[in-house]
């Protein structure tokens, strides 16, 4: 009994178990899905709500694009009205310009159809003149006929002949009157434009010396000068070419030399060494050196001078550097830069006068002794040398005549040539412009050079000893100590055969040999 009880309060509490089970699972279930209700409609509102915000946005975007479309749309109507407004308004202009000239083309019109109304009834009337002029011709003909009893031809004949006799013996006496004053007055104004010229043009007088005199601080300097055993005033002379005199003169050396370019570069040199004190073979190689660089770069800014003194324009650098050397050049002791300067004032003075071309004028004056810078140094007269510089240097044909016909080797081809050449007469026939004596002697030191540089291995050559002696400095590899005792014989020889002078000549040879090593 105990056991049926039992199995039933078991059987009755797994029933209750069972239906307490359901029960809860049910609440459980119902709840859960309460939640996902809750949860769904979250959601839902959720996605109301976005959709609603995207909504707004997209409306916002589209409201945004239609303003701005609209705003484009306006402006671009504005723009076109503007066009179109503008387009009316040259067309409003363009019709009135047409009327304003149909209305003067028809003024026009009127105007030549006026005038040549006139013009006709001008034509008529003409031709009534004429037709009554040609009768009133006729009936004298047949009147003079009459009296004369000549026919026409014989009439015209006589008439033309004597006409004919007093034209020619009227144009004989016109022609004549016209040569004696035009003869006149080609004088009176030669006279007068060289007078102009020459008081408008007044030169120094130059007087050019063979010497240089150097003044020294004290008299020890003449021994540091002369070297130990001579040999600074040895090389000093050799390397210069110039003769060195140091005698009792207190305080001063003498620099002698014909070539006066030599002359001031020596004189540079020995200044510089002057100044430094150190005098030594080496030390003057490095003056005389640098001197001679100098003196290129002086010639050159003489030359520049001289063209801004001028006026004269795009020049060929090479050439005012060879009219620079013009200044250390004397032609019968007369500087030939000042000459050429003078002569180019001249020049340019008389070309105005005439109405020729001042510029041109001047540019041939101051080139027409060109070829004296160069004269020592290439064959020919300084004429033929200058023609060939400047046509060189392509200068102007005007140019190149007047150089090569200012001493009438060849005819001058244009005023301005004829005037270069008077000028260049003028400034020579100046009361002591010119030296003969001075002139010769340069043109005897100038041939001892040449001769001597003629020969086969010579390097330098220098004529010192105001000519009494030539200096011939050769090229040690290329003659030997037997072929300079030789050049010494044949350069005396041909001296003796070729040059006159007084007295006598002495002729030094020298071969150096130099070995030159640096030490590192």
């Amino acid at each position: 009994m105990d056991l049926i009880l039992s199995i039933a309060f078991a059987i009755v509490a797994l029933i209750i178990g069972i239906v307490a089970g359901a029960y809860f699972s049910k609440q459980s279930v119902e709840k859960r899905l309460a939640n996902s209700k809750q949860t769904a409609e979250d959601i839902i509102e959720d996605a109301n709500r976005e959709a609603e915000t995207l909504k707004k946005e997209a409306l916002l975007e589209a409201k945004e694009e239609i303003h701005s479309y609209r705003t484009e749309i306006e402006w671009e109507l504005k723009e076109r009205r503007s066009e179109v407004s503008r387009q009316e308004n040259r067309l409003a202009q363009k019709e009135d310009n047409q009327e304003r000239k149909e209305n003067a083309l028809d003024k026009r019109e009127s105007a030549l159809q006026s005038r040549e109304d006139k013009l006709t009834a001008r034509q008529k009337k003409i031709e009534e003149l004429e037709n009554a002029a040609q009768k009133l011709v006729e009936e004298q003909k047949e009147k003079l006929h009459a009296i004369a009893a000549l026919s026409e031809e014989e009439a015209k004949s006589v008439v033309l002949k004597q006409a004919e006799e007093e034209l020619t013996r009227d144009m004989a006496v016109m022609v004549k009157q016209h040569e004696d004053k035009a003869k006149i007055e080609a004088d009176r104004r030669a006279r007068n434009i060289v007078t102009q010229a020459i008081q408008r043009c007044a030169a120094d007088r130059v007087t050019e010396s063979t010497v240089s005199v150097i003044n020294l601080p004290n008299d020890d300097m003449k021994g540091r000068i002369i070297g130990r055993e001579g040999r600074n005033i040895r090389t000093l002379e050799s390397l210069t070419g110039m003769d060195l005199i140091i005698d009792d003169t207190p305080e001063a050396v003498v620099l002698s030399g014909y070539d006066p370019i030599r002359r001031e570069t020596a004189k540079m040199a020995l200044e510089k060494l002057i100044s430094d004190g150190r005098i030594h073979p080496g030390r003057i190689e490095e003056a005389v050196e640098k001197s001679r660089k100098e003196m290129d770069e002086r010639i050159r800014e003489i030359g520049e001078e001289a063209m801004f003194e001028l006026g004269i324009h795009s020049i060929h650098p090479d050439l005012m550097k060879i009219v620079g050397r013009l200044h250390f050049r004397t032609s019968y002791g007369q500087n030939v830069l000042n000459h050429s300067i003078e002569v180019a004032k001249l020049a340019g003075v008389m070309a105005a006068e005439l109405g020729e071309d001042i510029q041109l004028a001047k540019r041939a004056g101051l080139l027409h002794d060109i070829g004296k810078a160069l004269d020592s140094e290439v064959e020919g007269s300084h004429v033929e040398i200058g023609a060939q510089i400047a046509m060189k240097y392509q200068e102007n044909e005007t140019v190149i005549n007047a150089i090569a016909s200012h001493h009438g080797d060849v005819e001058a081809s244009s005023t301005i040539a004829v005037l270069v050449e008077a000028a260049d007469s003028i400034s020579a026939a100046r009361p002591g412009a010119r030296s003969e004596s001075l002139e010769h002697y340069l043109q005897r030191l100038e041939n001892l050079e040449r001769i001597a540089n003629g020969y086969k291995g010579v390097k330098e050559s220098y004529a010192i000893q105001a000519g009494r002696e030539v200096r011939i400095i050769v090229k040690p590899d290329e003659l030997d100590d037997m072929m300079t005792n030789k050049l010494a014989r044949d350069v005396k020889k041909q001296i003796e055969e070729d040059m006159e002078y007084p007295g006598h000549i002495k002729v030094t040879v020298i071969r150096e040999t130099r070995a030159t090593e640096y030490a590192k």
